[in-house]
């Protein structure tokens, strides 16, 4: 409970916000924090303020934190011994290597091939007896591999003087292939300098680790400010965007605000033009009526129009004084009443039989 208590100097800076809310991000890079997250909780802002004065940017308290180093520096110690004897393990495989690709090309001398079989022999019965032996740490069945036992393959080691005799010539061999190596790190990391001398090349091999070393500083130095700045971006283009978010609607009520007052004049300008158009429109269509009539109605074509219309007043009017008379003779005829129009059916039936036997009469003679 003490520990979580607000010391002095965070409580005076509740106030001021914005170093406050500074303060938290930065002791904090790893959350997905925001400065609107601080500002819409201010006790959990006061509690993370309070917790950066007893973590570090991780999360860890300063106990773990030396813990967590000192395993880790035990952690790097184990590994460096290990990488040497496995660097030494894998220089003396590449060194028989070469010796039997030089072979394929040239041939070596009777010491030379002593030496680089006994080392190989070497090798095969150390790792051999390692894969029979492994470590303790390693879960793993007992039983023999083929019947083999560690004595019974260390029995396969070469002779003891041949051994010794390995033995006292491998640290100059090693040496020898060891410079090589280098010279050919050497002109990778600079090829200006291959064609150098031996001398001059010990020299800036002596330098190289340095250059290394101060090489990878800078690129781990150069990561380290792209995370921040990547961090930096991203909050920054979250505020941006905010920002950016309120300008665009502070925008769309202004332009709806004018948009509403201009509206009504708008309206009235698009109606006025309309009405125009419309009455340009009508005017036009009239105009092309008139041309129509005025190409097809010439003044021959009206005066023959005249004539016959004329002509057929003249003969609805004896049409209509003939409908006249016939109407009043069809009303003189009604007087007679139904036998009349029974005498009119016979007449019309005779009528009828008259033309047909007239036909036939026409038609069958010759």
């Amino acid at each position: 409970v003490e520990m979580l208590q607000c010391p002095d100097s965070i409580c005076s800076a509740v106030g001021k916000g914005d170093s406050l809310h500074h303060q938290v991000l930065t002791a904090f890079p790893l959350c997905p924090l925001t400065e609107e997250d601080l500002t819409q909780n201010p006790q959990f802002c006061k509690l993370l303020a309070t917790l950066s004065q007893h973590v570090d940017h991780t999360g860890l308290t300063l106990h773990l934190r030396k813990e967590l180093e000192k395993a880790e520096k035990e952690l790097r110690s184990q590994k460096l011994g290990w990488l040497r004897l496995e660097s030494l393990h894998r220089l003396l495989q590449e060194m028989v290597q070469e010796h039997h690709c030089s072979q394929l090309h040239s041939t070596a001398s009777a010491t030379e091939d002593k030496f680089y079989g006994t080392l190989e022999q070497c090798l095969i019965v150390a790792r051999c007896a390692k894969q029979l032996d492994p470590s303790s740490t390693v879960n793993r069945d007992p039983s023999l591999i083929l019947g083999l036992s560690v004595e019974k393959v260390l029995n396969q080691m070469p002779p003891k003087q041949d051994v010794w005799q390995m033995k006292q010539r491998l640290p100059s061999e090693l040496q020898k292939h060891l410079k090589k190596k280098l010279f050919s790190l050497l002109s990778y990391y600079q090829p200006e300098w291959e064609n150098e001398s031996e001398g001059l090349k010990c020299v800036k091999l002596s330098k190289l680790s340095a250059l290394l070393e101060s090489e990878r500083n800078r690129a781990e130095n150069l990561t380290e400010r792209n995370r921040e700045n990547a961090t930096l971006l991203q909050r920054q283009t979250h505020s941006y965007l905010s920002e950016l978010l309120e300008c665009m609607q502070l925008l769309q009520n202004l332009v709806l605000d004018l948009r509403l007052k201009v509206q009504k004049d708008l309206d009235r300008k698009k109606i006025e033009y309309f009405e125009a158009k419309c009455e340009i429109g009508i005017q036009k269509i009239r105009a092309e009526m008139l041309e129509v009539q005025l190409d097809t109605y010439t003044r021959d074509k009206i005066a023959t129009h005249r004539k016959i219309t004329e002509k057929l007043n003249a003969e609805l009017k004896s049409s209509q004084m003939e409908k006249q008379s016939l109407e009043s003779k069809l009303a003189s005829f009604e007087i007679y009443g139904r036998e009349f129009e029974m005498l009119a059916e016979e007449y019309s039936r005779l009528q009828q039989e008259i033309a047909t036997k007239s036909w036939a009469l026409k038609e069958f003679t010759p």
